[in-house]
């Protein structure tokens, strides 16, 4: 990745603005269970971050996807990971597929007001029965003249008690289960919809919900593409959403080192500062080698991308890596604070109760090893 003057520019506003407008509130919207969204993505909508990657003609910036990862990178500066989680799904989980894909009159309706902050989206794929098993989803539409009859529910949904829409991916035929299934905008105000709160175990300040769909109508000119395409849409989004993660878990590895760093070298045990003591010094600099190779390899795939090259594989790598890494920095940088790490407001336990999710939420480690075997020709065939 060559960086130019803009994309310090985008890095720089999204710090101002994390300084500014998030990481003062913190505290308070993890005790809460949410944050305002509607009232941080209008004040990030204002500042086109929202639309950093999409058509200057729906409010958009018009640059390429590696602007829109140096932001998601910057917001590591967050103190809390539901905040930027969730904006990730209003940016690059729940909006590409209608970016790219959605008509004119479907763009003009959610799209553009979604850039703008005054529209709060999410993205409406796993179930309770199939989280990354995407293909065994249940919910079904319907065709009914002009619309679509909606029933099912989806379970995880970032965003859902708060959005005003939802990217529901939906079976909308029988037949295979690849090519049975469409994405369409639901408006969350529809009759026959409800929502349930779900209580996690971190990324407390991002709110999410059960959905439930109960003979919820639609009209069908809200499908997103072609009838049919929603599981090779879908696939493509994750494409996106996986590197914004692993983008996103950059700066807080980093900054989980370095608060350790200050924090073991003030620090005396037996009349020396633990930082002395090799084990420690050492285990640092692996970690901080570790998120080094991540940046690379992430910055590779978004390269890729930009260049318009298939980068499932290098976009699970790097995923599969974020999750893995967190888990690992976060473990290793709480046992150096001793005590300390395990109180509820500590950075490093905060990063170690969020950063967890990375290995889960879109698309397990598990499914990202099976992809890069698949694609490895290592993968053995079903019986």
């Amino acid at each position: 990745m060559k960086f130019t003057a803009e994309h310090e520019q985008i890095a720089d506003t999204v710090r101002k603005f994390v300084a500014k407008e998030i990481n003062p509130h913190i505290a308070q919207w993890e005790a809460a269970g949410q944050f305002p969204a509607h009232e941080v993505f209008k004040k990030m909508g204002d500042l086109g971050l929202l639309g950093i990657k999409y058509p200057v003609e729906y409010g958009g910036m018009g640059l390429d996807f590696s602007y829109a990862m140096v932001m998601a990178e910057a917001l590591g500066e967050c103190n809390a990971g539901g905040v930027p989680m969730a904006i990730g799904v209003q940016t690059d989980m729940c909006t590409p597929a209608l970016a790219r894909f959605g008509s004119d009159e479907l763009r003009r309706e959610f799209l553009a007001p979604s850039i703008a902050g005054d529209l709060v989206g999410c993205i409406g794929v796993s179930e309770v029965t199939g989280g990354s098993d995407v293909a065994a989803l249940k919910t079904v539409a319907e065709k009914d003249g002009d619309d679509y009859i909606i029933n099912g529910s989806k379970m995880w949904i970032t965003n859902g008690m708060q959005a005003d829409w939802c990217c529901l991916l939906a079976n909308t035929s029988e037949g295979q289960a690849h090519k049975n299934k469409s994405l369409i905008i639901v408006p969350l105000n529809t009759p026959g919809v409800t929502r349930q709160a779900i209580h996690k175990i971190g990324m407390h300040s991002s709110d999410t919900a059960q959905l439930f769909f109960d003979n919820v109508r639609v009209p069908r000119r809200h499908l997103i593409g072609q009838e049919g395409m929603g599981f090779m849409l879908q696939m493509l989004q994750f494409q996106e959403e996986r590197l914004y993660g692993a983008a996103g878990a950059l700066r807080t590895l980093d900054r989980m080192i370095d608060q350790t760093i200050d924090y073991t070298r003030q620090r005396k045990t037996f009349g020396r500062p633990i930082l002395d003591n090799q084990v420690v010094h050492f285990r640092l600099a692996e970690l901080r080698t570790e998120v080094e190779a991540l940046r690379s390899l992430t910055y590779r795939a978004v390269e890729s991308y930009v260049s318009g090259k298939d980068v499932t594989k290098l976009a699970s790598m790097a995923k599969l890596k974020a999750g893995r890494l967190s888990r690992e920095v976060a473990d290793a940088c709480l046992q150096y604070w001793g005590g300390m790490g395990f109180t509820a407001d500590n950075p490093i336990s905060q990063a170690y109760r969020d950063g967890r999710l990375i290995s889960i939420g879109g698309g397990a480690d598990e499914i990202m090893l099976g992809i890069i075997c698949k694609l490895e020709g290592t993968l053995p065939g079903k019986a």
